[in-house]
């Protein structure tokens, strides 16, 4: 080798050094509301997917982090690869001290509408946790008729580890929900969009109607405004 090519090699080792440092501090100030509550007991962070799609379930996901050492690169779902969701998945399935997932069906979506279908998503996510968390970080919301302490976090899943592991676990759960229902349901497009609402969901929902997985309301309100 070259003394260019060692110091091309120093180079890269030296860049990512650094780059594993600041995921690391970034990874480490992602936990600042974990380690404020952290006296009172377990930490649970709550988030969830799918509040706006045209079709399939509303997901939740609740997780306890480990105390004993950091999962590097959590983040807000929405702002990772489905590659890089995928491989948090399964670290965080493996890892985390406790984990829940809840759903709301699309039935259920249009009878009490998303919100509280959301809210009952969320519910049984976390009473899936063992041990029972004593505070619970959410994303933006306070969930009604919990008995937990809550701290509704603004973009939390962004600026919390528990709550980005939580909105990872409903994520990719979601997603891989959406591609089983493409087999069943051929000709939307669920494996690529996912539900939401695409021109190209769109452009087969005006072809094909509704099916099963639609949640009615969601639908109707799109097709009236498409035909004003």
């Amino acid at each position: 080798m070259t003394e260019k090519q060692l110091q091309k090699l120093r180079e890269k080792e030296e860049k990512a050094r650094l780059k594993l440092e600041a995921e690391m501090q970034r990874s480490k100030e992602m936990l600042t509301f974990e380690e404020k509550y952290a006296k009172v007991g377990f930490i649970a962070g709550v988030d969830e997917a799918g509040r706006g799609p045209l079709a399939g379930p509303v997901v939740a996901g609740a997780v306890i982090l480990p105390q004993d050492h950091m999962i590097l690169y959590l983040n807000d779902s929405k702002k990772l690869s489905a590659k890089k969701r995928d491989e948090l998945y399964d670290i965080i399935m493996a890892e985390a001290l406790s984990y829940g997932i809840g759903m709301a069906s699309p039935k259920r979506i249009d009878e009490i509408g998303i919100l509280n279908a959301t809210y009952e998503a969320m519910q049984e996510a976390i009473s899936k946790l063992d041990p029972q968390p004593a505070v619970l970080l959410n994303d933006a919301v306070k969930i009604p008729g919990m008995s937990i302490p809550q701290v509704p976090i603004i973009h939390g899943d962004a600026l919390s580890g528990s709550i980005a592991a939580a909105s990872i676990l409903a994520k990719v759960t979601r997603d891989r929900i959406m591609e089983e229902y493409n087999e069943l349901f051929p000709g939307y497009g669920f494996d690529g969009h996912k539900g939401y609402g695409t021109a190209a969901h769109k452009a087969a929902l005006l072809e094909l109607g509704p099916c099963p997985i639609h949640r009615t309301q969601f639908v109707n309100t799109f097709l009236g405004d498409k035909k004003k």
